[in-house]
Order: C-alpha cells, then sequence, then structure tokens
C-alpha cells in the first residue's frame, strides 16, 4: 500500500478528527496519521488490523512546549512492507492517553520508558514502574523545563580528573556551563 491508501484507509475506519500527512522518503515514505487522544487505541487497532500492522516498532513523547505533548507511535506490516506513524496531541497539564499494551504487549516497555521521561499517563497499563532513572530521581528528563545542569546543584560524587573527588581539594573553582542560569533563579525554587 502507498502512504495515500494506507492514510486514506486509516481515514475511513476512524471517521472525523483524522488528519493525514505523507512523509517523504520515496518507497520508504510513510503516512503520518494524527487522531485525537479518545480514538488512539481505535487508531492502533486499525492500523493492526485493517493495514496489516505486526509489528510495534516504537513510541515516545515529543515536548511541543508551550502547546503540551505529542504521542508517537510507529507501526510496520511485516508482511506487505508498509508503516504508518500515528500521532496524537495531549495538554500540558495532566497528560494522559489511553495504553495500547492489550494491543501490542511490546509497548509496555515504550509506554513506561514515555511515562518517565515526559510524565504522560497511560491509563490502563499494568505497571508504569520507574524503567531506567534510580528511585531517588527527582523530575522528568525530557520536558523542556527540566534543567540538565544537576551538576549545578548536587556536585558529582565522582571524579573526572586527577584530584577532583570529595577526598581531595579541587584544582578549579567549579563552573556553571554556558546558558544555565545560577540555580537559585531556576523555575519552581529548585536551587
Amino acid at each position: 500500500m502507498t502512504p495515500e491508501e494506507i492514510g486514506a484507509r486509516l481515514a475511513d475506519v476512524l471517521g472525523e478528527g483524522v488528519t493525514i500527512s505523507e512523509a517523504a522518503g520515496g518507497r520508504f515514505g510513510r503516512a503520518t496519521v494524527d487522531v485525537p487522544a479518545e480514538r488512539w487505541p481505535d487508531a492502533v487497532r486499525a492500523a493492526r488490523d485493517e493495514l496489516g500492522c505486526d509489528f510495534f516498532d516504537w513510541l515516545s513523547a515529543v515536548d511541543e512546549l508551550p502547546e503540551g505533548f505529542t504521542v508517537v507511535a510507529h507501526l510496520w506490516s511485516t508482511a506487505r512492507h508498509h508503516g504508518v506513524l500515528l500521532r496524537t496531541a495531549l495538554p500540558r497539564t495532566a497528560p494522559a492517553v489511553a495504553s495500547v499494551v492489550d494491543l501490542f504487549p511490546g509497548a509496555s516497555w515504550h509506554e513506561r520508558e514515555t511515562h518517565e521521561m515526559f510524565d504522560v499517563d497511560f491509563t490502563g497499563h499494568p505497571g508504569l514502574k520507574p524503567l531506567l532513572l534510580p528511585p531517588e530521581f527527582e523530575g522528568h528528563p525530557l520536558r523542556k523545563e527540566f534543567v540538565l545542569a544537576a551538576r549545578v546543584a548536587k556536585p558529582w560524587p565522582g571524579a573526572k580528573e586527577p584530584g577532583e573527588s570529595e577526598h581531595t581539594v579541587s584544582k578549579r573553582a567549579p563552573m556553571r556551563p554556558p546558558g544555565v542560569p545560577d540555580p537559585s533563579e531556576w523555575p519552581g525554587g529548585r536551587g
């Protein structure tokens, strides 16, 4: 199926509120289908059942600050050699969308990672427990408002150069990376 045929098929099945665009790429181009959040599981089911997409490739999110988040999933048909990119927009406050683990069990890891990194809730997921970050980690590091300069607030516990550990005197004064504000100026009073 061509990207145009894939898009038309999903639009027929899902009805109103669905927008279709095509990614360039010749033979490897794919349809990109935007669906309302409440139709997310229907879109994944339609890709599986109507388009023969039997392989759940990946799922993640994009921080579209300040608009919110876009959850993105790529599904592929191993038999028909075509794919579809599904997207749904979520609000910035309390972003949530239904889990698709019941349709593709392999989505579990992807939903857990997206929950942990972006704080997107996947309702109905059997266990959104931490996957990659240590239990004491605070925040969601792939959100754009997350300050990445954690070493400014908490000194690095290990040595990166000889003489730079808590057991010896540092040879140079700590510096903030260029463009990183003083911790006392961070949003939300994180300093």
